[in-house]
């Protein structure tokens, strides 16, 4: 699929669109689509929220039994808004002429007709499960729901999770690839200063002073697994053990007993959501780690809740970008580690040229994530099920550890990556 690293045009086309009809939008529709936060619909009755995913606009409400519903927002009577409906009696009713639709689509009452026919009538409705503290729905083929989203982050108690999401002014693969480029991480986030006023990686850790990575990438049947090794001296080595799950997921490492991760979301071809959430394998979150609107990627004060969720360091402002900080404390002058990521993902524009990209080794992953793309489309297109739709994946970690140059570090990795089954899994 590439030459030299590049995408011809028609390539980046495939990996890009996810509208209706389209190669990758009707892959993309074959996966449990994360869609809402638990409390964006928060009791039977409530009022509904606009959902976009995938070009297509959406409706999301919770009946009066606490069912959620994902439909069109466009009531087929008349096209009103949906949105504009009222949540009433386990249905939602257009405010235009009184047709009501129950959270499967079913017309279930006109007002205005003196003789209904509401059997006749349906709206779009997509299945959803509520898992994690997250409202996801699938868009594709009734015939080929997959298992539910059930990997250990949607399983854990609400005391050991927590999940944000923010607005990306740019296309999903470019989140996505640049989300799973470790070499970049190091460089972009480093503080250039002990004494920085702003987040940035220490600039005397061994993550900075290490060398540039060799990456390391396998094959799975959930997407892949993939390793930055750095050498740190003579007789130690870092090793950063990632995970890629199809189509948008990144696992990454933290610490011993937490992790945080991401999800990139197209809601269109220009614009995508990334939520990124964290969890704790064994102990409750520690305190100001517990409530979004007090840790990183803040509701208070990192996101707009009420404007699509859009960051308000943007590119209406230059993500506030301060160059007097950036020549003395970090490497950027942006403050907020994920803030850094949107701006440079955002600068590329909405859609990157990708016939302009010249990659490297140290861009494996993001050479092996087009190809994994790329092929299942292939596959759905003749019929198959893509990567990362069977339950295989329910258990896997990222994980890292620095460890002595005559240690078998993928060995002591995959302990920690298949924790459950020591590791026995390749």
């Amino acid at each position: 699929m590439e030459v030299n690293g590049k995408l011809s045009k028609e390539e980046n086309e495939l990996v890009t669109r996810v509208g209706p009809g389209t190669p990758m939008g009707n892959t993309l529709r074959r996966y449990w689509i994360p869609a809402l936060l638990s409390w964006e619909l928060p009791e039977p009755d409530c009022d509904p929220v606009r959902v976009r995913l995938l070009c297509e606009d959406l409706v999301g409400f919770r009946d009066t039994d606490g069912r959620i519903g994902i439909i069109d927002e466009s009531c087929p009577h008349r096209l009103a808004s949906m949105w504009l409906g009222r949540n009433e009696e386990c249905g939602l009713r257009c405010v235009y002429h009184g047709w009501k639709f129950d959270v499967d689509g079913n017309c279930v009452d006109q007002m205005n007709e003196p003789v209904g026919f509401e059997e006749k009538i349906k709206i779009k409705a997509y299945p959803t499960v509520e898992m994690g503290g997250i409202i996801w729905v699938y868009m594709g083929p009734k015939d080929k729901q997959p298992a539910p989203p059930a990997h250990e982050r949607s399983l854990v108690p609400d005391e050991r999770r927590y999940a944000t999401k923010v607005l990306q002014e740019c296309n999903w693969l470019q989140g996505l690839k640049d989300g799973i480029d470790t070499s970049h991480v190091p460089i972009l986030h480093k503080a250039i200063s002990t004494t920085s006023s702003q987040p940035g990686i220490d600039p005397n850790s061994a993550f900075v002073h290490g060398e540039a990575p060799t990456l390391k990438a396998g094959i799975t049947d959930y997407g892949y697994r993939y390793f930055g090794i750095r050498k740190l001296s003579a007789d130690e080595r870092y090793v950063r053990g990632y995970r890629f799950l199809m189509p948008w997921t990144q696992l990454r490492p933290g610490t011993e007993d937490e992790t945080d991760d991401h999800f990139w979301v197209p809601i269109d071809d220009e614009n995508c959501v990334v939520w990124n959430w964290f969890y704790t394998y064994e102990k409750p979150l520690e305190e100001g780690k517990r409530d979004p609107w007090q840790a990183g990627n803040s509701f208070t004060s990192d996101i707009d809740i009420n404007n699509r969720f859009r960051s308000y360091k943007n590119r209406g402002n230059n993500w506030m970008i301060d160059q007097e900080k950036q020549r003395t404390e970090t490497f950027t002058g942006i403050s907020g580690i994920n803030i850094q990521d949107r701006a440079t993902q955002e600068t590329m524009g909405p859609i990157v040229d990708r016939t302009r990209e010249h990659l490297g080794p140290a861009d494996a992953a993001i050479i092996a994530t087009r190809k994994l793309l790329a092929e299942a489309v292939r596959i759905v297109e003749d019929g198959g099920d893509p990567p990362g739709v069977a339950p295989t994946y329910y258990e896997i970690r990222a994980a890292e550890a620095a460890l002595p140059i005559k240690d078998d570090w993928f060995k002591a990795l995959m302990a920690r990556m298949y924790p459950k089954t020591g590791g026995v899994k390749v």
